[in-house]
């Protein structure tokens, strides 16, 4: 595998670095700052790291010398699925060949295969299958025929890297994979919610609540409005706490609910009406949605929550999670999917397909401040688990170990 001037070269698709508040966003930035620092096999050999992108970088993100970038385009400049397809099934892999990688990354599923080209290790990050298992993700052509292509790259890719042992499962019952094949790795988040990098008791943090309107002490949920995220579930069953304080006074001020996350068309079917369904509980004035919220502004509203509710029925992962858990704020999420993985005994869990059982272990949150501080400290302990150290390491470890075989 090595060159003749003994400078390996591993070629990285980066596309999602214009997309850097996205999961997958989040994992390029971070592997690449990670890999770039010099760490464990960049410091044992003679590397060249190959970028291959759809945007140039922004100036943010500086990249080492030892990083090249390839920017390129097909002739169809519309951003949608047939540019996508385009640009990850044709024009990546010959120009992978071309430039004469040794190695290959693929920080996502997609459809790219490298198999045509024998001698280029092809390295495949898959963080779920959702598609394969919720069919209104599927509800066009177009769509169908882009996890086609992508099923066909996860099972051509040499090695395949999950996020859980949730997706590995998967793979193996779903796409028939080897176990063999698979190895589980997890991710981490951005450093914005590592609490010794930031000070969020900070007058930011509290500018952060006034840009919302939003006073501290709130239930926080969010992360997405995709019927398998299940909002719709943690707002019926806010209905019945907020009833139930009316008549037995538990709290003598019911906090608000705050929901983060791009607001989708009705007219999707993988998306859940939040406006119509607030309308009809009538919690118009008890719900707060505040939208998209960018990336820098997420810790000072996960820090002021007096918890955070996830009852997701599925994850390739649970970013939010992790994110609420390292700024310290108690969270309740779903006992089944990846999630438990992420949480083990630093969180609550309810049945995301009982109602009731979401409201009881919310209520037992609210009211009771010592189980907050247990989860608040358990879960700060948990997060120190998960690193991109180790995530970078064990990839780079698989290249080495190509690099024994030679």
């Amino acid at each position: 595998m090595k060159k003749k001037n003994n400078r390996l070269k591993i070629g990285i698709n980066a596309s999602y670095l214009r997309k850097p508040n996205t999961g997958i966003g989040q994992v390029t930035i971070n592997f690449l700052k990670e890999v770039g620092t010099g760490r464990d096999l960049s410091v044992q050999k003679d590397i060249e790291f190959v970028l291959y992108l759809e945007e140039d970088i922004s100036r943010d993100f500086e990249i080492p010398n030892n990083f090249t970038k390839k920017i390129f385009l097909p002739i169809y400049k519309r951003d949608d699925l047939i540019r996508k397809i385009w640009w990850e099934k044709f024009l990546l892999p010959r120009l992978v060949k071309k430039d004469g990688c040794d190695v290959f990354i693929s920080l996502y599923q997609c459809p790219t295969s490298i198999q045509p080209y024998k001698e280029v290790k092809h390295i495949m990050i898959v963080h779920d299958i959702i598609p394969k298992l919720f069919s209104q993700y599927l509800d066009n052509f177009r769509k169908k025929l882009y996890w086609k292509l992508t099923e066909y790259g996860i099972k051509k890719a040499d090695k395949i890297i999950t996020v859980s042992k949730r997706t590995e499962k998967d793979l193996i019952e779903h796409l028939n994979i080897s176990a063999n094949k698979i190895t589980t790795n997890y991710i981490d988040i951005d450093d914005v919610y590592k609490v010794e990098t930031q000070n969020f008791a900070s007058l930011r943090e509290r500018n952060v609540l006034k840009k919302y309107k939003i006073n501290p002490g709130y239930i926080l949920a969010g992360g997405g409005y995709e019927v398998r995220k299940n909002v719709e579930g943690v707002v019926r069953a806010y209905k019945i706490l907020l009833e139930r304080n009316k008549k037995e006074k538990f709290l003598p001020d019911f906090p608000r609910l705050a929901i983060y996350g791009k607001v989708l068309p009705e007219s999707l079917s993988l998306a859940t009406p939040i406006e119509k369904i607030l309308r009809e509980l009538n919690l118009t004035k008890y719900v707060i949605l505040l939208g998209e919220v960018p990336q820098k502004d997420l810790p000072a509203l996960f820090s002021e929550a007096v918890m955070f509710i996830y009852p997701s029925h599925y994850e390739g992962f649970g970013m939010q999670i992790l994110e609420a858990m390292n700024v310290g704020t108690p969270v309740i999420t779903s006992k089944i999917s990846s999630l438990p993985e992420v949480g083990g005994d630093s969180v609550l869990y309810c049945n995301p397909d009982d109602i009731m059982d979401i409201a009881m272990v919310m209520k037992n949150v609210l009211i009771n401040k010592d189980l907050r501080d247990q989860l608040k400290s358990r879960g700060m302990e948990r997060a120190k688990q998960f690193s991109w150290e180790k995530f970078s390491g064990k990839i780079l470890n698989i290249i080495n170990s190509y690099e024994s075989t030679k």
